[in-house]
């Protein structure tokens, strides 16, 4: 009874505002970079343009709905924003403010020649037919006018659109720009319309090339390879379902996954076949045939060597991280451990893989999708999978190098960090990286005029 009483006042006095835990972060890794210019911080702090809509749609039974959308360019510094639109009842602003932050690190890190940028429009799919979410779209675009466009701000799928939903974008702005090659507007597009061969799994897969390097590189105590490792999966969506897909077959026993509504266990391994079929025909993973339920917070305390998080942020705070069991955590999701949770699991000696990193195949192959759009070709599969594992892995092996030195190095002179941990994480050298990069070209670009 005292720990539960102990772990609800954790819970409540941890700040989990996203834009917060963003800025708190990114002066964390900033303390740790030397020779940054007097002022550059605040220039990358605040979002380079931000935009707040208000429109009215036409719905199916001809009442007129007013709708609120956003879209924020954080910076561009590396080049056009890119970042995705989500349809979502509690989209905010502020929100879209804390994730275009997140894809500017994110873009830096990976090396991608783009700036963060995310949008959306307050709305609950789940009670909109296709022709209106058709309509909302085409009013967000055509409101959104030049703010978007191929050397300028990049959408992308996500909370709630998809490639249905990124052809209209493309469809609309080309209404509105005839004469042009308007498909680099937009990635995350069907095939047919210059989409990339293996975009939809490509955060999934990113994930999977991620945890297979730094299991390799030995940096785990006690786990070498996938091969073997009992993993849980918190989110059986399209990215969470590729994930388990991928590990399976590198030899992963896949213990536990969890959806909205649950979880279910498997100790001796689940049947991929039965738990997507079963959420097929019922939308849920919960019921599995030879599979015990468990709660989603459950999921999270398994026994297992890797544990992914790949449903929505702020699953593992400070009120849950002492009974995280795994050795390895990678987050799929954004944000989805908070930084109390980050200082726990430090003094735990489990390894988190920042979302920057883990969750960075996205957007990589959307860059791909861009350039062969620009270009005016198209990749096989394979090309495109050998490029995204190339990437990652020197990602990889690029933040391990400088989170080894970030350790002999520490804190840059006269400055402090407000984290109890004794050292550097690896979040903290994922975002040293992107850092320095980002002010490096900010520098050799020089300030205009």
């Amino acid at each position: 009874m005292n720990d539960r009483r102990n772990q609800t006042t954790a819970c409540v006095e941890e700040n989990l505002d996203a834009f917060r835990i963003s800025r708190s972060r990114f002066e964390q890794a900033a303390a740790y970079v030397s020779g940054l210019k007097r002022g550059l911080i605040d220039y990358f702090i605040a979002p380079r343009r931000s935009i707040d809509l208000c429109f009215p749609v036409q719905m199916d039974d001809d009442s007129v709905r007013t709708l609120h959308g956003y879209r924020v360019l954080h910076n561009s510094v590396l080049g056009p924003g890119k970042g995705g639109i989500r349809y979502h009842p509690h989209v905010t602003q502020h929100e879209v403010s804390a994730l275009a932050a997140l894809m500017t690190w994110k873009c830096a890190l990976v090396d991608v020649p783009f700036g963060g940028a995310k949008g959306g429009v307050a709305c609950d799919t789940k009670t909109l037919s296709q022709g209106e979410q058709r309509r909302i779209t085409r009013r967000f675009i055509s409101e959104l006018g030049d703010n978007l466009g191929p050397y300028t701000d990049i959408p992308a799928p996500d909370m709630y659109t998809s490639r249905q939903t990124m052809a209209w974008v493309y469809d609309t702005f080309e209404m509105l720009h005839p004469g042009r090659n308007n498909r680099p507007v937009v990635t995350g597009k069907p095939v047919d319309l210059g989409g990339c061969h293996g975009r939809d799994e490509a955060t999934g897969r990113g994930c999977f090339y991620v945890t297979e390097q730094i299991l390799e590189q030995g940096v785990v105590n006690g786990l070498s390879t996938i091969d073997g490792a009992r993993v849980a999966i918190q989110g059986f969506g399209e990215v969470g379902s590729v994930i388990a897909r991928l590990f399976s077959e590198a030899g992963a026993k896949i213990i536990a996954i969890g959806d909205s509504q649950g979880a279910v266990l498997a100790d001796d391994g689940l049947d991929l076949e039965s738990v997507t079929a079963h959420k097929h025909e019922t939308g849920t993973v919960v019921g599995t045939p030879e599979t015990l339920t468990l709660t989603n917070d459950d999921l999270l305390a398994v026994d297992c060597d890797v544990l992914v998080p790949a449903a929505l942020g702020n699953q593992i705070s400070g009120a849950n991280a002492e009974r995280i069991g795994a050795k390895l955590v990678v987050e799929a999701a954004n944000g989805p451990v908070t930084p109390k949770a980050d200082e726990t699991l430090c003094r735990q000696d489990v390894l988190v893989v920042p979302d920057i990193l883990a969750n960075a195949g996205g957007v990589v192959v959307s860059y791909f999708e861009w350039a062969q759009n620009i270009a005016n070709e198209q990749w096989g599969l394979e090309q495109v999978n050998q490029c995204l594992k190339h990437k990652m892995n020197s990602t990889v092996a690029h933040t391990l190098e400088r989170w080894a030195r970030l350790k002999h190095e520490g804190v840059g002179a006269g400055k402090k960090v407000t984290s109890t941990m004794a050292a550097p994480d690896l979040r903290t050298a994922a975002l040293v990286v992107a850092i320095e990069r980002l002010a490096r070209v900010t520098l050799q670009r020089g300030i205009w005029p």
